[in-house]
């Protein structure tokens, strides 16, 4: 599904490069926010068909940032992917329990990135519909 506009919410800059390089080449349009209120903001005004959050990030946290997201009835039926170094089996059934629509472990896998994303922008939102 080339053509879609990510938001990638990453304030480490060689992960935002890998993702924004990876993606950009697989087709898609990459807005980058280095922290969770700029991500929110930037997902308020540039119209994302994905997310991808990191959760350790400075100011407010992903979690945070996702809440602040359901909060806005335009950005409710945007899918939410977690994106975080934290791989064990509590971290990943928190970030379904917090809400995200799907996970993404670090580090990123280069090979896999282009068809994961396209998995989540084809699946949509977890719990809407």
């Amino acid at each position: 599904m080339p053509g879609h506009r990510i938001l990638v919410v990453e304030d480490n800059p060689l992960n935002m490069k890998l993702v924004r390089d990876v993606l950009t080449v697989s087709g898609y349009e990459v807005v980058a926010a280095p922290s969770g209120e700029e991500g929110v903001s930037l997902a308020q005004t540039c119209e994302p068909d994905l997310v991808l959050m990191d959760i350790q990030l400075p100011g407010i946290d992903g979690y945070e940032a996702l809440r602040l997201l359901r909060q806005d009835p335009r950005l409710d039926a945007v899918p939410v992917v977690a994106v975080t170094a934290f791989a064990m089996r509590e971290d990943q059934e928190r970030a379904w329990r917090e809400g995200f629509d799907g996970y993404l472990g670090k580090p990123i896998s280069v090979k896999a990135l282009a068809a994961q994303v396209e998995n989540f922008l084809s699946r949509g939102r977890a719990d809407v519909g």
